[in-house]
């Protein structure tokens, strides 16, 4: 399970921010919690490094309209829980939209957007990985991300580290 998450957590760390700090930044001081916040300005200062290549312009032109990257982790299963009902309770109020599920015998993965200017740009990102498989463990991931985000950028970058990745991407 914790295979999954940090791999998860790696491939879609440079994609995705979330906005909606009050709701989820109350578990960032929790304890057994465990938390990544990187905010607009951040994003805007990697934005201003150098690089070469047609990669790494593409990845500063999709960071400099990111505003928000979260990410809370835990192992407690008391937290875990509390992630999974502020994430249906978030879901119940948001305008989001289910993008996909992912279920195997270790966790179950949900992703969900907000739809942007148009249909080639996201304004929000949520991911909620939650480990099934371990009740006295249990494990859950919180990915929020905010900004605006070109789903073709996105796939242009992905599409390298995961085939056929891309075409699903664009396709929203």
């Amino acid at each position: 399970m914790k295979k999954i998450i940090i791999i998860i957590v790696m491939v879609a760390a440079p994609f995705f921010a979330i906005a909606q700090s009050s709701l989820f930044d109350k578990f960032e001081d929790m304890n057994d919690v465990s938390s990544v916040i990187v905010n607009k300005e951040a994003f805007k200062m990697l934005s201003k490094f150098k690089g070469s290549g047609p990669e790494v312009k593409e990845y500063m032109d999709l960071v400099q309209n990111i505003e928000s990257f979260r990410v809370f982790t835990t192992e407690n299963s008391a937290i875990a829980s509390q992630m999974s009902v502020t994430i249906d309770s978030y879901l119940k109020s948001s305008k989001l939209t289910e993008l996909m599920r992912i279920k195997d015998k270790d966790a179950n993965v949900k992703i969900y957007i907000r739809q942007g200017k148009d249909e080639n740009h996201v304004n929000e990102l949520l991911m909620f990985v939650n480990d099934m498989k371990n009740k006295t463990n249990q494990q859950a991931v919180i990915l929020s991300l905010t900004g605006s985000i070109d789903l073709n950028k996105i796939s242009t970058l992905v599409e390298p580290h995961i085939p056929n990745s891309g075409k699903h991407l664009k396709k929203q």
